[in-house]
């Protein structure tokens, strides 16, 4: 069966409606899953494993038959994991319907239909007794229900509603239990995610500040956490304030409480500086004893950072104070962790603080709410944007390339989301037209868009310069940005003869690349810990050839190294200074492999030719080092389009592997379609899997 999926095009800025199949939300998920990066994470499996096996065996030992309730099963591991440990039976509940299925091939695939039930519902829903979906409660309780956050995929009230309904009292837990840590930090760099810096404007009557509002000085930002590979970050990047302080622990194998709560550490900075940031982190004891750990900690932390082991879902999290507050060292300061059933945040207290929990039920003082945006600029621009914009050097950049395109008497027009180029241009000696933040009497907001502007909204004036960055809030990938090619194909007749566009145009770049790390999120596990898993890549496979699917994803590659194996080549060009073609722009070509390495995929990235002088660049900032490391723009996602296949990781003796490469953007709708043939001069062949 077929539906029609109503669909905002972040290109062309309309809306389609499509024919899907019916599970296409489905497979999408499937696709986009972290499935593959869990069951490559050896270390979690190894962890898992061990606590599994010592849990069954306490409740053996006290002679019981091991019940087990396993809750967020996945593809069922841990369950035939806990039969093959000796439990007796397992109800192992999955919501998600497409990966229940899966789950339940297999186990059948493995051997154990007879001892592994599937629960195709959610915790809350399951039911006990005679003719319900479990006949009696567990006395082992095994979950992997945790994000990069710890709670923010609703562990706590899950764990509330199992303990009050399906399982014993005191039962055993997998993981025993959970501990949030925090490192208290100086970063210009992290604190340039969430506060606006003054921008300084070299014009001929001086330097320029644009200050940010008072609104957004106070505003405490965003609720949500920005979660990192912290690993990525260099110890230069920040400085640190504290010892890492355990914040609060969760013990699963007792009654849990998803109520609002504080937990207070009093702590004495290291150093003297500007408290600004919360590192954070949490590690899982398997076991009562602590004796089995995983650990989330960065490698500054870490008891072994040779073991440290990589992973995507889940990474460590940064945190904004509400604002920055100095610190003196030695002088005593309370770290507060401030939790709701999904959500954490921090603040600083001056008071002397107790290191236990503070809640209503033990003084009655109220909790703080969790911080909300009220300045509206953290609901415009995500925490990459707030970096871009506070990127002196980007700015200048701008300032430069509008000095030479700007006249006494042009008329802007600026058209990108929530973009400074407006006061830019105003401080630079431009009449100004559309989007700012301030100067209200100099700068005209016209809140229309494009194609529904009218020469009244432009007071009869003609345009001479189209200006923008071009970012918009919508886009994912990066040609989204394109979406600024239509709008100037909307406006061409507002434009005056001979009006200057900036940026005059863009191009489309790839680089074939070798992840460190990030191909274990696209490739097949067969065998995990022993268990047959095929039918989960089957199922990821079948996912991926849906055709959104087969389309590239948006990565921040500064935070997953990579080696180039190819040079960058330019594959496409976009011209603003005309008006969007009626027909495709097509590239046909081959790229060629000069390192030795797996070639995971292709990454791609736009570069916008603001003059013919001046280019900024969304993805690598630098030529590849002699091994071929690259230095990516750190504001911005890249492309990344995963082969299927990866080939050998030798250059055969007679000639060097290519890339063979089809791209081709569809003016009509927007697209970037492309299609990759992996092959050797000399016939070497394509390795079917993406281990490196």
């Amino acid at each position: 069966m077929k539906v029609f999926c109503g669909r905002a095009n972040p290109t062309t800025g309309s809306v389609e409606w499509l024919e899907e199949d019916e599970h296409y939300d489905y497979h999408q998920e499937i696709a986009r899953s972290s499935y593959a990066d869990m069951l490559h994470d050896k270390d979690r499996n190894m962890k898992y494993y061990q606590g599994i096996r010592a849990a069954v065996s306490r409740v053996k030992d006290k002679g019981q038959k091991a019940l087990v309730l396993d809750i967020g099963t996945g593809t069922g591991l841990l369950s035939m994991m806990a039969v093959t440990a000796g439990a007796d039976f397992c109800y192992a509940i999955e919501v998600f319907k497409p990966m229940a299925d899966a789950a339940v091939k297999i186990v059948e695939k493995n051997g154990f239909s007879d001892k592994i039930k599937i629960i195709n519902k959610h915790s809350t829903e399951v039911t006990i007794g005679p003719g319900g979906d479990m006949p009696c409660r567990a006395n082992i309780l095994i979950t992997e229900l945790f994000d990069t956050e710890l709670i923010g995929e609703g562990a706590l009230p899950s764990y509330e509603h199992a303990h009050r309904h399906l399982v014993q009292e005191n039962c055993e837990a997998v993981p025993h239990r959970a501990t949030v840590y925090a490192q208290l930090v100086e970063s210009r760099r992290m604190w340039s995610w969430n506060k606006l810096f003054p921008v300084r404007v070299q014009t001929s009557l001086g330097e320029q500040v644009i200050v940010p509002p008072l609104e957004l000085e106070r505003c405490p930002g965003a609720p949500s956490v920005y979660d990192i590979q912290l690993n990525q970050v260099s110890p230069t990047d920040f400085t640190v304030l504290s010892d890492v302080l355990p914040m609060f622990s969760v013990d699963f194998s007792k009654q849990v409480s998803s109520s609002t709560a504080s937990h207070s550490r009093q702590f004495e900075p290291l150093a003297s500086g500007q408290a600004q940031v919360v590192l954070s982190w949490w590690d899982i004891e398997m076991d009562p004893e602590g004796k089995i750990k995983c650990t989330m900690a960065p490698f500054w932390a870490h008891s072994d950072p040779e073991e440290l082991q990589w992973r995507d879902h889940w990474m460590q999290c940064v945190y904004f104070l509400p604002e920055e507050e100095p610190v003196v060292q030695g002088s005593a300061l309370c770290l507060v962790a401030h939790h709701d059933d999904y959500c954490v945040w921090y603040s600083l207290q001056r008071t002397r603080c107790a290191p236990s929990l503070i809640g209503p039920e033990k003084d009655g003082r109220a909790h703080p709410a969790r911080p909300v945006c009220d300045c509206q600029a953290h609901l415009l621009w995500n925490r990459p944007r707030f970096g871009e914009i506070n990127d002196q050097n980007r700015t200048d950049q701008y300032v430069q390339a509008l000095r030479t395109v700007l006249k006494p008497d042009s008329v802007c027009l600026c058209v990108s989301d929530g973009s400074l180029l407006s006061i830019l241009a105003h401080h630079l000696g431009a009449e100004q037209i559309f989007k700012a933040n301030h100067l209200e009497d100099k700068i005209n907001i016209i809140e229309k868009r494009p194609e529904l502007l009218t020469p009244a909204d432009l007071e009869g004036k003609k345009v001479s310069l189209l200006l923008g960055e071009p970012f918009f809030t919508t886009s994912l990938l990066p040609w989204h940005n394109l979406y600024f090619w239509y709008v100037r194909t909307a406006v061409d007749r507002h434009l005056a003869p001979g009006a200057v566009v900036m940026p005059q145009a863009a191009s489309l770049h790839m680089m074939v690349v070798e992840f460190r790390d990030l191909w274990r999120i696209r490739s097949p596990c067969g065998d995990c810990e022993g268990f047959n898993v095929h039918i989960m890549d089957d199922m990821i496979k079948h996912a991926l050839d849906f055709r959104e699917s087969k389309e590239a994803e948006p990565h921040p590659l500064w935070e997953y190294p990579c080696r180039s194996l190819s040079e960058p080549q330019q594959i496409l060009t976009f011209d603003f200074r005309q008006p969007v073609p009626p027909q495709a722009i097509c590239a046909e070509g081959a790229i060629e492999l000069r390192r030795p390495g797996r070639s995971h995929g292709a990454v791609l990235w736009m570069e916008y030719h603001l003059t013919p002088d001046s280019m900024v660049s969304t993805g690598l900032l630098k030529p590849a080092e002699d091994k071929g490391y690259c230095c990516w723009n750190p504001h911005c996602k890249q492309a990344v389009y995963f082969f299927n296949t990866t080939l050998d990781p030798r250059v055969p003796p007679g000639g060097p592997q290519t890339v063979t490469y089809t791209v081709e953007f569809h003016p009509h709708t927007g697209d970037v379609t492309m299609d990759f043939t992996l092959s050797a001069v000399t016939g070497a062949h394509a390795s079917p899997s993406g281990r490196p």
